[in-house]
């Protein structure tokens, strides 16, 4: 569970009598825990031990009011619940590329459990849809947020230090894209980025391209490959990772923000960088539609197109002021306190009955 969804449920037990919040981990150490989110008495992690996560879970869970899932791969702790406490409502948090293909069919008897899916973008929720048979009713959106405690934009572009560090210049035209680079999930666009940059170089000497996060040896290399082949040595940087402390002054020397994805589930980071005022570029056939507002916070693209990726660069470089997101605009969608009102809304919705029906309603085939 993310810890902002985390800090969201922890807000909402205060006060409420009765009400007590308890987050395991599957993958997590006990020490893991940032307090800034919610407090570690409420947290346990269990360090890979699946077995015993699955039995604790299940424990602790018979009689909740709500169980919440954090991910598909859980639906046998959360279908064990459900055996033993029907009256508990479960609420599968269903992201991207994970429920984006047909379950075998214990995998989706299991699915069908779930009283209630929260969906991070309409593609998820479409995706699901028609993939598993849910009945919309069953299926409510709710995007990703800001994390609250996010740096206060930095008032200025300039910062020489950091600047030096990738060979940059003031006068350079950087394009920016937040991501971790594997071999086995090339779905993030910058490959097209990279043709499109080849189109425009001789126009704008000054265009660098700056890729920010882990990456695996294989892809970097297969890359660097490209890179040669369209010699833009000298229009690329790899940062490798970047702690977190330093992304706001990455996302500060940029002119705008750039990844036509194909697989995003929605993508926290193109509402970050419009949270730091940046133009953003996204792919228009995934999650990507609704952190750009289908479009009126930014560009969407074919991700398949590198002329189009190139047009739009071009169109951000020519007048970048018009591109820039309404931050009123950016905080009315994707503020935490949105997030968690919409949250809370669906934990207000009443639980199921203890004795329901052989079958589910919504879930064809339950």
């Amino acid at each position: 569970m993310s810890r902002v969804a985390g800090m969201a449920l922890y807000e909402y037990t205060i006060g409420r009598q009765g009400r007590e919040l308890r987050v395991f981990s599957m993958y997590d150490e006990q020490g893991d825990v940032d307090e800034k989110y919610f407090p570690a008495p409420v947290f346990k992690g269990f360090h890979k031990k699946k077995i015993r996560f699955v039995y604790e879970a299940v424990r602790l869970g018979i009689g909740c009011r709500e169980v919440i899932l954090s991910h598909s791969n859980l639906l046998l702790a959360g279908f064990l619940v459900k055996v033993f406490s029907p009256q508990t409502k479960l609420i599968l948090l269903a992201h991207g590329i994970e429920v984006w293909q047909k379950f075998p069919f214990w995998k989706n008897y299991m699915l069908g459990k779930c009283d209630r899916v929260l969906a991070v973008s309409r593609f998820t929720k479409t995706r699901m849809m028609a993939l598993h048979g849910i009945a919309e009713k069953k299926i409510t959106v709710l995007n990703n947020c800001l994390d609250p405690f996010l740096q206060v934009p930095p008032g200025e572009r300039e910062n020489p230090d950091l600047l030096a560090r990738y060979g940059l210049t003031k006068d350079n035209i950087v394009l920016l894209t937040i991501t971790r680079l594997s071999f086995k999930e090339q779905y993030k666009g910058y490959d097209n980025v990279l043709y499109a940059i080849e189109k425009l170089k001789e126009k704008y000497p000054g265009i660098r391209y700056m890729v920010v996060g882990k990456y695996d040896e294989e892809e970097k290399s297969r890359l660097e490959a490209i890179i040669l082949a369209l010699k833009l040595e000298d229009n690329i940087v790899f940062t490798g990772f970047i702690a977190d402390r330093e992304l706001a002054a990455h996302y500060n020397i940029a002119d705008l923000y750039i990844m036509p994805s194909k697989k995003e589930g929605f993508g926290i980071v193109f509402i970050e960088a419009m949270y730091y005022g940046k133009p953003v570029i996204a792919g228009n056939k995934d999650g990507s539609a609704d952190a750009l507002d289908d479009g009126n916070l930014g560009l969407l693209v074919n991700p398949d197109d590198a002329n189009e990726i190139a047009g739009a660069i071009t169109r951000v470089i020519r007048n970048k002021t018009a591109f820039i997101p309404d931050p009123k605009q950016v905080m009315e969608k994707f503020s935490y306190p949105v997030y968690r009102e919409k949250f809370w809304k669906v934990l207000e919705e009443p639980r199921p009955s203890p004795f329901p029906s052989s079958t589910g309603p919504g879930f064809p085939g339950d």
